[in-house]
């Protein structure tokens, strides 16, 4: 567990948080439009997307140790290929590639291991390794700022890489040894069949929806955070620190979850925390100031992040029990990742048409609202029983 907790910070840090630090900086020293560099990013989720659910099969069957040890070197390269690319279209591979790594090393496969690893006693596995988790932004976006204050971005891209080649490669090929155990038998009221059985279910698609809007609206307000602040008059260090802070707020969040999943249903606290989730997407909309306020606001919408991330984590044990958490799991991540590759792309472009990123705090905060009708729908149904 120690070594999940320095790879998820390390591997978030530079391969997700990075970015919004550096982007003003590559198109300003490119002159590559910012749509076009945050469709890259964008890209890379997608193609994280698509290949979590095939990551999830191969670590039901086979374990998370060369999974994650290929994917840590796939993020090195793909990062020193952005880093060195003369242009945009290798630019563009450079992320596409990361894409790969992501569903290799966040937490989609991390959750998998821990699951199987710690049944059932995952829920506290899970809430440590995100409460490191969430200390990503935290370390990296300052970190990224203070290197490109003195580096050029593909310098600071450089060096980045260097360091999650020194954390997370020899981490995940040494400490993920352990013999990969059979899955549990479930302990749910609503027993399993098949994967096919469950995803077809009502439950299991209205919860992918809500999952799927929230996840949109979280990742396009993160990305789009910083642009927020520098439009209000605020350096890019200001809303790096913002950012950051944010991310200390998602680990004071998962210290919560353990109690809120005691005492509530899953469906009252995927309504709640996506309710939440509006609000404070809200509230970032509706102030422009003081920085020491903005600052709070980001930590208490951090704190609601780091729920929703253990929200998605426990949503299949929760409803369906352990046997397919891998394929489920990757099957309900697709949507919800697919969604926060296109929300960077999409703030970037219809910002400027709504009017600007407060305009685009506000439709962000009403696609959480919708978010949470679909969640009524969440609560499981019985699937017939089946050995497959």
């Amino acid at each position: 567990m120690p070594a999940l907790c320095a790879t998820q910070i390390t591997s978030w840090g530079i391969v997700y948080y990075a970015f919004p630090v550096l982007n003003p900086q590559i198109t300003a020293a490119t002159g590559w439009p910012a749509g076009v560099t945050a469709a890259a990013f964008s890209a890379a989720l997608l193609v994280s997307a698509v290949a979590g659910i095939r990551v999830g099969r191969i670590i039901d069957r086979h374990g998370p140790r060369t999974v994650m040890t290929t994917g840590s070197v796939i993020g090195v390269l793909s990062i020193l290929i952005v880093a060195l690319a003369p242009n945009l279209p290798v630019f563009i591979v450079g992320w596409l590639l990361a894409g790969l790594a992501m569903a290799s090393t966040f937490y989609q496969p991390a959750f998998a291991a821990l699951t199987r690893w710690w049944a059932p006693d995952h829920v506290r596995a899970l809430t440590i390794v995100t409460l490191a988790g969430g200390l990503a932004s935290t370390v990296f976006a300052p970190l990224t700022a203070a290197l490109a204050d003195h580096l050029s971005w593909r310098a600071t891209y450089v060096v980045l890489a260097l360091i999650l080649a020194a954390v997370t490669i020899p981490a995940h090929a040494l400490a993920l040894k352990a013999p990969w155990p059979e899955p549990s038998i479930s302990t749910t009221l609503h027993p399993v069949g098949s994967t096919d059985q469950v995803a077809r279910t009502r439950p299991f698609w209205m919860l992918a929806v809500t999952l799927t809007l929230s996840a949109f609206t979280v990742s396009a307000a993160v990305i789009a955070l910083v642009p927020l602040m520098t439009e209000r008059g605020y350096t890019s260090t200001e809303a790096a620190w913002a950012l950051g802070l944010g991310g200390a707020g998602q680990t004071l969040g998962r210290t919560l979850y353990a109690t809120l999943a005691r005492r509530t249903s899953p469906t009252t606290r995927t309504i709640a925390l996506v309710a939440l989730g509006a609000v404070t997407t809200a509230a970032l909309a509706l102030t422009p100031g003081p920085y020491a306020l903005l600052v709070a606001l980001s930590v208490v919408a951090g704190t609601v992040r780091g729920n929703l991330t253990l929200l998605q984590a426990t949503a299949i044990t929760d409803r369906w029990g352990t046997t397919h958490y891998g394929r489920l799991s990757g099957l309900l991540a697709a949507p919800t990742t697919t969604a926060a590759a296109i929300a960077p792309f999409a703030g970037a472009v219809v910002a400027a048409p709504l009017g600007g990123y407060p305009q685009l705090f506000i439709a962000l905060a009403a696609v959480s609202a919708a978010a949470c009708i679909t969640a009524l729908k969440t609560s499981p149904t019985k699937v017939a029983s089946s050995q497959s």
